[in-house]
């Protein structure tokens, strides 16, 4: 996974000098939660924001490479018989996507991202822990999405994030943890210079 990322941060690179790169700005909002192994009862979905910048990159007929970088807060919500709280995950995300739009404005984009984890935080009953030192410092995730983009710059897209990490660092007694996010968002692609 590391090598593809690296292959395609290369390629866009090269294609970086000589095609007519556009950049935009983009924000949105997240329903994110966590899958665990072995299942739990009581988590369920929290809502967050999402936003950012990224760059169009043509590379030919109808296709493009989008790198971005976003904030995304991420996480889950708990309930069980001692307790109610969220787990609450900041992280800096870097998508790297390949992007196809056809002629009227729907387009498809999917690729690889890895999120830098800014801060883990667990609060219950008005309490609040830090778990960063409990959590994976990197989160590998495939994203799919889909969206439309207006002919004057504006657009909306919808794209879940499916995790591939075990984001717990104590895998032996907490088992797998693993982020799972459906994001909602708008976004403004400048005009070309």
């Amino acid at each position: 996974m590391k090598k593809m990322f690296l292959v395609l941060i290369a390629a866009g690179s090269c294609l970086f000098g000589s095609a007519q790169v556009q950049f935009g700005v983009k924000a949105g909002y997240n329903l994110d939660n966590v899958t665990m192994s072995p299942s739990q009862s009581g988590i369920s979905s929290r809502s967050d924001f999402n936003g950012g910048i990224f760059a169009s990159i043509p590379l030919f007929s109808s296709c493009s490479l989008q790198p971005e970088v976003l904030y995304s807060g991420q996480g889950a919500a708990f309930s069980n018989s001692s307790a109610t709280g969220k787990a609450n995950y900041d992280y800096l995300n870097v998508p790297v996507l390949f992007k196809y739009q056809h002629h009227s404005g729907l387009f498809a984009e999917t690729g690889p991202q890895i999120g830098f984890l800014l801060s883990a935080k667990e609060t219950a009953a008005g309490q609040s822990v830090d778990t960063k030192s409990q959590s994976q410092s990197t989160d590998f995730s495939w994203v799919f999405g889909i969206g439309y983009k207006l002919p004057f710059g504006l657009g909306i897209d919808a794209r879940y994030n499916l995790g591939l990490t075990n984001i717990n660092k104590d895998s032996q007694s907490n088992g797998t943890i693993k982020n799972s996010v459906f994001q909602f968002g708008l976004f403004y692609l400048f005009p070309k210079l």
